[in-house]
């Protein structure tokens, strides 16, 4: 203990209520503290030993509780904090804002606040470390209502202020603090700040408003590559991925120089669009760049080429990963999973606690899914409860959403039911609408209301789940209940949402809707889908008309299943490409029962591997097969 603690005041210990640690251990903490402490220990506590000013005395101890606070020292930091109780400097303004940054660094805000209390505040350094310590720990509440103290105070925020209390704003989505918060910067002058950009280009993102994000980055005219990346990553996180490419094209163009964190989004943003020649360009730029061995790079990439379908590629780099994480394997294991490769991606899962990872909550939805893209109903349960028992991690709604999927597929709706009324957190939309799709698929009209009923309340403005249960009334030939639904649709303003289909050919990207003539091609696709139709007639295939839910003739309907976005799509694929080229399509809706069926026969009859991508999965058609084994 340090020279002088053991002689504190109990009463003084306990009036301000830190706890001491016990006494200093030399292998917790740096040589450059251990050295520093050990040099104020050899002084012992007469004041003759320190240096003859005060000033020289403040500059000692600061500069031993940076070194706490650098190397994240808390108990060698409170040792020292004792030592200044003691000798009386615990509240000098520099010593004391020393302890408020130790004691926010290392998440102890409790002690920071109440020292806090005791500081004179005319140092707007200790209002920002207080603040910050509150927008990355939480309650991020508590850092807003610092800043407006800080304001009542008398006190600017400066360019340290702003980011941080931003910070707290897109932890909460709030927006309307965080536009006030914007205006505040207006007012101050620090609008062109490349940090304060980045925060506000942050806490616009995570309310939803992109396009005030591009406002904000265009308004800033000296960017640096954190402005980039923060614009880059806004894109790619609110749905919006070829801008994301986009502006890193842009970026590049104009000389600045990728990062890690530059590359992560990007790929991810290739990922999201499962296109395959653009991600491999950005592959081929990281290894030009010497960026590619970095594994957070690696990781992204994993799950690029898990995305596009490329399995092998992304195992052989997870093999070659310097050092892999838990986040590396939750890559693997979802991109096994998201193909219906459930025995490999259990497999993973085996082998990553053989290696004494500990899963994770990620870990978990990733081999349920598994497990129910695998219709593994007994697997599923058992990690399941390995998840709740062993790990014991409370479920989140994701992992039931899984589960109520996988029982839901099986047939077993009733289970699936009780399940969700069972849960210990509030089912939301995911939850609801995996039981509403399971009822699509097993014509269960009862059930199905339910989930519609609970799914309007969590949902009110969503047409897809009007449509699904328009479509379970029409597959029962309740055509009364499908002009309900329609009419509940029509009163609310709301509209179907188009299916559409795209795949890339020569670097560009086509895409279908049902029924499409738009494309130059269009004559020379129906052409081949004409062709392929007599062929697939002679293998067996009969079209099934069930998938269309309108009141209509069989011949308009068997016209309207034929002309579906992902068949023209394929088409326009075996016209476009050399004979045994892989397709890749992708699609915003499910692929319904019948294409299914006709891309097994279309695959074995063109001799070629067709991977459909849709809003549930991937499937690999190969001679006639799909990966899926017809269950999805």
């Amino acid at each position: 203990m340090l020279p002088g603690a053991r002689g504190v005041s109990c009463s003084l210990l306990v009036s301000f209520r830190f706890s001491l640690p016990a006494p200093l251990e030399t292998k917790q903490i740096s040589p450059n503290i251990y050295c520093s402490v050990r040099y104020s220990q050899l002084f012992g506590p007469s004041e003759k030993s320190f240096p003859s000013s005060e000033d020289n005395k403040t500059i000692y101890y600061a500069s031993l509780l940076q070194s706490c606070i650098s190397q994240r020292a808390v108990d060698p930091g409170k040792q020292i904090h004792a030592r200044l109780l003691h000798v009386g400097n615990a509240f000098n303004p520099v010593l004391g804002t020393k302890l408020v940054n130790l004691y926010s660094s290392c998440n102890c805000l409790p002690d920071a606040h109440k020292l806090f209390d005791r500081i004179p505040k005319q140092n707007i350094f200790l209002w920002n470390v207080l603040i910050r310590g509150y927008a990355w720990n939480g309650p991020q509440e508590a850092a807003l209502s610092l800043y407006y103290e800080m304001l009542k105070y008398g006190l600017k925020p400066d360019n340290f202020t702003f980011p941080f209390v931003l910070k707290a704003c897109s932890t909460l989505s709030a927006l309307q603090e965080g536009q006030d918060i914007h205006e505040h910067v207006l007012r101050s002058g620090w609008e062109s700040d490349v940090f304060v950009g980045a925060a506000l280009i942050d806490m616009y993102a995570k309310c939803g408003c992109v396009h005030s994000s591009r406002e904000v980055f265009d308004k800033i005219t000296e960017r640096d590559v954190v402005l980039w990346n923060s614009m880059i990553a806004t894109y790619n996180q609110n749905g919006h991925p070829s801008e994301a490419l986009a502006l890193f094209r842009d970026m590049n163009s104009m000389g600045f120089k990728s990062t890690e964190a530059t590359l992560v989004s990007v790929i991810s943003a290739a990922a999201n669009v499962a296109n395959l020649p653009q991600g491999r360009e950005i592959h081929g730029f990281s290894w030009r760049h010497k960026l590619e061995s970095l594994d957070k790079v690696k990781t992204a990439l994993i799950d690029l080429y898990s995305k596009c379908g490329s399995l092998t590629i992304a195992r052989r780099l997870f093999e070659n990963l310097n050092q892999k994480r838990v986040v590396s394997w939750n890559a693997m294991i979802a991109g096994y999973g998201m193909h219906g490769h459930a025995a490999e991606a259990l497999a993973l899962f085996e082998e990553m606690k053989r290696d004494k990872f500990q899963p994770d909550h990620i870990t978990f939805v990733g081999v349920l899914s598994a497990c129910s893209h695998g219709g593994l109903i007994d697997k599923g349960w058992e990690y399941f409860k390995l998840m709740t028992g062993d790990y014991s991690m409370e479920p989140k709604v994701q992992h039931y959403t899984c589960m109520v999927d996988l029982l839901g597929h099986s047939g077993k709706l009733d289970e699936a039911y009780n399940l969700i009324n069972g849960m210990c957190i509030p089912p939301d939309s995911g939850v609801w609408g995996a039981l509403l799709n399971s009822c699509k698929l097993h014509k269960n009209v009862e059930l199905a209301e339910v989930a519609l009923q609970s799914l309007i309340e969590l949902e009110p403005d969503d047409a897809g789940n009007y449509v699904l249960l328009s479509n379970i009334y029409a597959q029962s030939g309740k055509w009364d209940g499908v002009a309900k639904v329609r009419k509940q649709m029509t009163e609310r303003g709301l509209k179907k949402s188009i299916a559409c289909s795209w795949l890339e050919v020569k670097n560009k990207v086509h895409g279908f809707l049902v029924g499409d003539f738009s494309h130059p091609q269009s004559t020379d696709i129906y052409k081949e889908l004409e062709k392929l139709g007599g062929l697939m007639k002679e293998a067996g295939y009969v079209p099934n008309t069930e998938p269309v839910f309108h009141d209509v003739e069989d011949d308009e309907k068997m016209h309207m299943v034929t002309s579906h976005s992902e068949r023209l799509a394929i088409a326009f694929g075996l016209i476009s490409t050399p004979p045994g080229t892989r397709l890749v399509v992708s699609k915003n809706l499910r692929v319904c029962d019948d294409c299914h069926v006709a891309i097994k026969f279309i695959s074995k009859i063109v001799e070629r591997e067709i991977v459909v991508r849709d809003v549930n999965r991937f499937h690999h058609f190969r001679n006639g097969e799909c990966s899926c084994g017809d269950y999805w």
